[in-house]
């Protein structure tokens, strides 16, 4: 998987394409310290619960969603971004179709 070229105006929402029934990811950037990773989700996919060993900030581009973090829901719409504590159960599922902007960072 590629990443985005760098020093240059990018459009992320228009980076990542919908597939029908499916999620789709493209990364942006990966290093030793972390990673930047874009997803378009259709309608009712989602990814399933997970924990992961980094906070992660998950910032909706377009669409709404509903994340899920040490089981207390939360309804986020384009615009809005959350973090998702490392080592803490969480998920996500499309309400609509949405597109975000996963960031990861090892510390």
């Amino acid at each position: 998987m590629s990443t985005a070229p760098k020093s240059q105006v990018l459009n992320l929402a228009e980076m990542v394409n919908y597939q029908e029934g499916s999620v789709v990811s493209r990364q942006i950037t990966k290093a030793d310290t972390g990673n930047v990773t874009l997803f378009a989700f259709d309608k009712d996919q989602g990814l399933s619960e997970h924990t992961a060993p980094f906070d992660a900030l998950v910032h909706i581009l377009e669409g709404e969603a509903d994340v899920t973090i040490s089981g207390q829901p939360f309804r986020l719409n384009a615009g809005d971004a959350i973090i998702m504590p490392a080592d803490e159960p969480h998920a996500l599922k499309a309400i609509q179709k949405f597109k975000m902007l996963l960031t990861m960072i090892r510390a």
